[in-house]
C-alpha cells in the first residue's frame, strides 16, 4: 500500500480546445520540456515550441537519422525559439540517443569505476595509478559526449548519473559509476569537468539516489525505506560535495516515506529544505518525466507539473507524448496556463533565470572543424576501452 498522496485535491480542469495562449512577461518562466515526434518538426510541434510555457525539447532516438538531418532539426528549433533548451539523455552505454554517424560510442560509467579500482599496486605507476587514469578517461568521456552533441546542435545532456550502485536496482545497474560515493563523486566531477570543457553544463539525477530501490519508476513507483540520516550518509554525499559543480539535478521518482509521502520530485522537503537549503545547491531543477508510473501518484500530467514546480522544480519533463496528434501535451500546456490563471502556481523569474543559465555561452565547433582539433583526438584517445 502506497503512502497517502498528498495531490488528491489538486485541481485538474482542463478544456480540450486548443487556444492561442496569451503572452506571458519574458520574467515569468517557461517551465515546460517536451518532446516532438519525428526526424523534422511538424505544425503542432512548431506551435508548442512557441508556446509561452515551453522552455525546452527533449531529443529520442527516433528523432535521429543523420548528423545532416540533427543538425537541420537543432537550427529548425532554434529558429522558432532561440532561447529553447536542446536537451538528450546522452550518457554512454546503454543510455545514448546518437550512436551512428560518426558518433562516439562511449561506454558505459561502470566502467570508469572499474578503471578506478585498478589502482596500480605492484605496478610500475605506484598505487592510486588507476584512479587518476579513471579521471583522466572520465574527463575525456563528458568532452567527447558534449563536443559531439554541440556539433549538431545540442545544448544538454542529462549527464551524470550520481545514483550509487548497491546491485539491485536494473534501470540503474551500468550506468552507475560506483557503489563508493567518494569514488562515483570524483568521477562524476571529472565528467562534469569535460562537459564544461566542450561548453555543456551538466544534470546530475536523480537526487537523492535511485541506485538502493529494485523497482524501476518508468514502470512502478519505488519505495526506499531508509531513514534520512542514511540517505545523507551515502547517497545524497556526491549532492553535498559536487555542490558548487552541479549546473542541474534531476529528482528520483521514488518515495522515501521516513522523509515525506510524495516523491523527491514533488516534494519541497527534499528539494528546497534538504537539496537547497542543507546542501547548498543553487543550479535548476528538471522534474524527471511526467508520464512515468513513479509520477502517477501526483495525478494527471497537469496535476504532477503544479505538484512539481511548487515543490521547487524550475523546469518539468513530458517525454514521449508527442506521438499520435500529441493530445497530452496540448493538454499539458493548457492544464497550465488555466492553472496559472487560478493561482495553484506562480512563474518564478529566479527559475527563468536558472533555466536560460544552462544554455551554452560560447560557439560550438563545426563537426569537420571537432574531427581535427587536438582537444578531441587527444580525449578520443583516453576514452576507456
Amino acid at each position: 500500500m502506497l503512502p497517502s498522496s498528498p495531490f488528491d485535491q489538486t485541481p485538474d480542469a482542463m478544456s480540450k480546445k486548443r487556444s492561442t495562449p496569451p503572452a506571458i512577461e519574458s520574467t515569468q518562466h517557461a517551465p515546460v520540456v517536451l518532446d516532438i515526434e519525428g526526424l523534422s518538426l511538424n505544425d503542432a510541434d512548431r506551435r508548442r515550441l512557441a508556446h509561452p510555457l515551453t522552455g525546452g525539447l527533449i531529443l529520442f532516438a527516433r528523432n535521429w537519422q543523420s548528423r545532416a538531418q540533427l543538425t537541420a532539426l537543432c537550427a529548425e528549433i532554434k529558429s522558432i525559439r532561440p532561447d529553447v533548451l536542446i536537451c538528450v539523455d546522452h550518457e554512454g552505454g546503454r543510455v545514448q540517443r546518437f550512436k551512428t554517424d560518426g558518433f562516439t560510442h562511449v561506454p558505459a560509467m561502470r566502467r570508469l569505476g572499474e578503471m578506478w579500482l585498478d589502482d596500480g599496486k605492484g605496478g610500475k605507476n605506484g598505487q592510486g595509478s588507476g584512479a587518476l587514469v579513471a579521471t583522466d578517461a572520465a574527463t575525456a568521456c563528458g568532452y567527447v559526449l558534449a563536443s559531439e552533441l554541440r556539433a549538431c546542435g545540442v545544448d544538454l545532456t542529462f549527464t551524470p548519473v550520481l545514483d550509487l550502485d548497491w546491485g539491485e536496482s536494473s534501470v540503474i545497474g551500468d550506468r552507475a559509476f560506483h557503489g563508493d560515493a567518494r569514488v562515483a563523486t570524483l568521477l562524476a566531477k571529472s565528467v562534469m569537468h569535460g562537459l564544461l570543457l566542450a561548453g555543456m553544463a551538466n544534470c546530475g539525477k536523480h537526487f537523492p539516489g535511485h541506485g538502493f530501490v529494485k523497482a524501476d519508476s518508468h514502470i512502478d513507483v519505488p519505495i526506499d525505506k531508509r531513514s534520512l540520516k542514511a540517505i545523507l550518509a551515502d547517497d545524497a554525499k556526491p549532492y553535498e560535495w559536487l555542490s558548487t559543480s552541479l549546473t542541474s539535478v534531476m529528482p528520483a521518482h521514488v518515495i522515501y516515506p521516513k522523509v515525506d509521502s510524495a516523491p523527491a520530485g514533488f516534494s519541497s522537503r527534499w528539494l528546497q529544505d534538504i537539496l537547497r537549503g542543507q546542501l547548498g545547491f543553487t543550479g535548476a531543477i528538471f522534474s524527471d518525466d511526467l508520464s512515468m508510473e513513479g509520477a502517477s501518484v501526483a495525478g494527471s500530467h497537469t496535476q504532477g507539473a503544479v505538484a512539481a514546480l511548487n515543490a521547487g522544480c524550475d523546469l518539468v519533463l513530458l517525454c514521449n507524448q508527442s506521438l499520435q496528434g500529441g493530445q497530452p501535451v496540448d493538454d499539458l500546456l493548457d492544464g497550465l496556463m488555466q492553472s496559472l490563471a487560478r493561482g495553484e502556481w506562480s512563474p518564478s523569474a529566479d527559475s527563468e533565470a536558472r533555466r536560460l543559465d544552462l544554455l551554452p555561452q560560447s560557439a560550438p565547433h563545426t563537426w569537420d572543424d571537432l574531427m581535427h582539433l587536438p582537444q578531441y583526438q587527444q580525449a578520443l584517445s583516453r576514452l576507456p576501452r
